[in-house]
């Protein structure tokens, strides 16, 4: 057996990081995400039915650039979930299978999931 220096066998090198790769990534990741935040959601349900003075401690804590940098990010993980979701629904329909339209749908659902998080932020702020 030579050795030329080349692997053995494909490796990642030699790939091109496809961005149907990371959407699928991106959809199971942001799924936890948003399962997780639930745990965000149920303790704002928790603090606000015990009390003002309660809730206060909650709101501090969500309104910290910490706080709100979570909140953002479960925006934008709710966005990209539903657009990739929509995706799925759409191939289910036996369309967008070609690596054209699969690349152009990954796409945009990626810019559709920053486009609306930015925008629901912009008007929240």
């Amino acid at each position: 057996m030579s050795h030329s220096g080349r692997p053995l066998s494909p490796h990642l090198s030699i790939y091109r990081w496809p961005i149907t790769m990371t959407l699928s990534i991106l959809h199971r990741v942001t799924g936890v995400a948003m399962s997780c935040g639930l745990i965000v959601l149920a303790a704002w349900l928790m603090y606000a039915a015990s009390g003002p003075e309660h809730y206060q401690y909650f709101r501090a804590a969500i309104s910290s650039p910490l706080g709100i940098a979570v909140l953002i990010g479960w925006s934008f993980a709710f966005y990209l979930h539903l657009a990739n979701g929509i995706r799925h629904l759409v191939w289910d329909t036996g369309r967008g299978f070609e690596i054209r339209q699969a690349n152009a749908s990954a796409w945009f659902a990626l810019l559709f999931a920053v486009a609306l998080t930015l925008i629901s932020w912009l008007v929240a702020l």
